[in-house]
């Protein structure tokens, strides 16, 4: 399963300097055939201790996890949906990505000027959002223009897109994303083909600076402000210390905690961001474990078993007869599976099953 993360936001916010740090955590894609191979993306492994301790269970020979691919998009400018900057090239990229990361910086440095001169994290987010809109309401109103001659015909897809997208325009018109519509499954299938950036879940990602005049520490009303919008809004957001973490992305184990307490950080920054932007996207892991290898396999929150074997392999699911499950807590208190089926904690679970966020899981196929 191929997910991606577009970093969008101002120039000079430290987008660059996040995805450096990220990057630095970038496994190999040998084992991720569906991933891109280019500069710009960062394969991204999502934090979870609980590999490393089936791994010592099984004697595994190697340990892959679940990742996410971020995706380092050139820095937006007022203009961009009317092609100033990179315009198409960045809205293409966004396009392809299938959720959105904006940083926003929340300090203040005299030494690195704000491309709009003041730090005004919710002035920025307008920005931002107001050129993706733009760029929505263009490939909105191009659609109106040529769905017509479907809606005499009777199409009643047409008929029903034709509502969704005057529904949108209102919304564009009020400065909202896309995003904030209330749709039924019906209605989501017949917009996905638009592409539409602002429909696209959003994490926003707070870039303060160690030393700099931190809005949050300071409890200034520009960041009281950005918190009650994010709140509003049900969005989701995470600070993170992006110079911090790209000096530590070299120092590894009690070394880098030891850099990262000297540095005035106290926790990792990347590891939530990382973690948010999978749970942004509805995914959980499973994970299975034996001799050659321990693994995380990503899924949709809410698959049944059959479902989530076919993330192995597609015939898996068309072939899958029952399930060996235990939780991944209760394995490693049973420290063998031996163990865990004398304790009762190992169990056979059939097709209707739902795989729950840290199963260990071997399909009989």
């Amino acid at each position: 399963m191929s997910l991606s993360i577009g970093i969008v936001g101002l120039p000079n916010v430290g987008k660059s300097t996040l995805f450096n740090a990220l990057t630095k955590k970038s496994v190999p894609a040998d084992n991720y055939p569906f991933c891109t191979i280019d500069p710009s993306v960062g394969i991204v492994p999502v934090p979870d201790e609980r590999l490393e301790a089936l791994s010592k269970i099984s004697g595994s020979k190697k340990i892959i996890p679940a990742i996410v691919e971020f995706v380092d998009i050139a820095g937006l400018v007022k203009g961009a949906s009317e092609g100033l900057g990179l315009g198409n090239q960045f809205l293409t990229h966004i396009r392809e990505t299938d959720a959105i990361a904006e940083v926003v910086r929340i300090y203040e440095n005299a030494d690195l000027i704000h491309v709009e001169g003041t730090v005004d994290p919710m002035r920025d987010i307008e920005i931002i959002n107001m050129e993706l809109i733009l760029a929505d309401m263009q490939t909105v109103d191009k659609r109106a223009q040529t769905i017509g001659r479907d809606v005499k015909r009777g199409d009643k897809d047409a008929v029903k897109l034709q509502g969704v997208i005057e529904r949108l325009q209102k919304l564009f018109a009020e400065e909202k994303l896309a995003n904030r519509l209330e749709l039924d499954e019906e209605e989501h299938k017949l917009v996905r083909d638009l592409h539409l950036i602002t429909m696209k879940p959003f994490l926003y990602v707070l870039n303060k600076q160690s030393g700099g005049k931190n809005l949050d520490e300071m409890k200034d009303p520009r960041f009281d402000a950005l918190v009650a919008y994010f709140k509003e809004n049900k969005f989701h957001y995470v600070v993170v210390d992006a110079k911090i973490e790209d000096e530590l992305k070299d120092f590894e184990g009690t070394e880098r905690d030891e850099m990262r307490s000297e540095l005035g950080a106290h926790d990792s920054g990347v590891d939530h961001l990382i973690k948010a932007g999978y749970d942004l996207l509805g995914l959980e892991t499973y994970l299975t474990t034996g001799e050659m290898e321990t693994r995380a396999w990503t899924i949709k929150k809410g698959s049944t078993a059959p479902r989530a074997a076919a993330a192995i392999h597609s015939d898996f699911e068309t072939k899958f007869i029952r399930a060996e499950v235990v939780a991944c807590d209760d394995l490693v208190q049973a420290g063998s599976f031996a163990e865990a089926k004398a304790k009762g904690v190992l169990r056979t679970e059939g097709k209707e099953y739902v795989v729950q966020d840290g199963d260990v899981i071997e399909f009989k196929i």
